[in-house]
């Protein structure tokens, strides 16, 4: 454990270091994940003041209230793996992480939860600035905004074991841009992120709580915004504890086939 923290420590340092040398490319991204909900909350708002003020039981407040909450879970959740996994085999850069004493999975970690704590110093005062301009709708139960506080952590750790899993396609084909648009194309529809999920049909409100995009950002989102029972939310953390579960398992077997399929490559 000792050992650890001192990677996580170590990581920290680094990510710090590279993110001020970065300076442009993290505000480009900053932008991006403002910019992303606040468009989603212009239309959707829009769309309800021209049908008489509501949508599907929505109101312009209840979606700017839905979309403010999406960008914080969504920046505490997100992950970026899959789309660096490939260059890092593509250019030689995996071979390095294998040879050293601990699992290239808490390097990622690390990295993750460092860039989000530098980011959420303007992430958090732009959540504010958008509360001010649009005035949302927000009236959580107690109860509700201490139960997100789990959610969020499952939510996290499901995201990031899943998208590292699919990663690791990366050790048969050296290309796999294909997967991740279709994979991030799905996740984008079926986590919430462009409408509640209330307002898609049937069907597709049963395959969001099917498959695990909805326990990942949804879940946290309806459960800051107090749209759950208690024991709705019960429910919740059983369907992620599932996914979880299921997750680490195929990701144990996902590594352990990859890497005897890996071959070492370099630009």
């Amino acid at each position: 454990m000792k050992g650890l923290l001192d990677v996580y420590r170590a990581v920290f340092k680094v990510t710090v270091a590279v993110q001020v040398q970065y300076r442009v490319v993290l505000v480009i991204w900053l932008i991006w994940m403002v910019l992303q909900p606040v468009v989603s909350l212009v239309v959707w708002s829009s769309v309800a003041r021209s049908r008489g003020g509501h949508v599907g039981g929505y109101s312009a407040a209840d979606f700017a209230a839905y979309f403010i909450v999406m960008m914080l879970v969504n920046h505490v959740t997100f992950t970026w793996i899959m789309e660096v996994f490939e260059w890092r085999i593509r250019v030689g850069q995996f071979s390095p992480m294998l040879l050293r004493p601990v699992h290239p999975i808490h390097v990622d970690i690390a990295d993750n939860i460092t860039y989000k704590a530098l980011t959420a110093v303007v992430l958090v005062p732009a959540a504010v600035g958008l509360a001010l301009a649009f005035r949302p709708a927000l009236h959580p139960a107690p109860w509700s905004l201490l139960a997100v506080v789990p959610a969020l952590v499952l939510a996290f750790v499901l995201r990031f074991v899943v998208e590292w899993t699919l990663a690791l396609a990366a050790f048969w084909t050296t290309r796999v841009a294909a997967v991740n648009q279709l994979y991030f194309a799905v996740q984008l529809f079926l986590s919430g992120q462009v409408a509640p999920l209330s307002l898609f049909p049937g069907p597709v409100q049963v395959l969001a709580a099917v498959l695990p995009f909805r326990w990942m950002v949804a879940f946290p989102v309806q459960l800051a915004l107090g749209q759950l029972t208690p024991h709705e939310a019960l429910s919740g953390y059983a369907a992620q504890g599932a996914w979880l579960a299921l997750s680490m398992a195929l990701l144990a077997w996902t590594w352990r086939r990859g890497l005897r399929r890996y071959a070492a490559v370099g630009a």
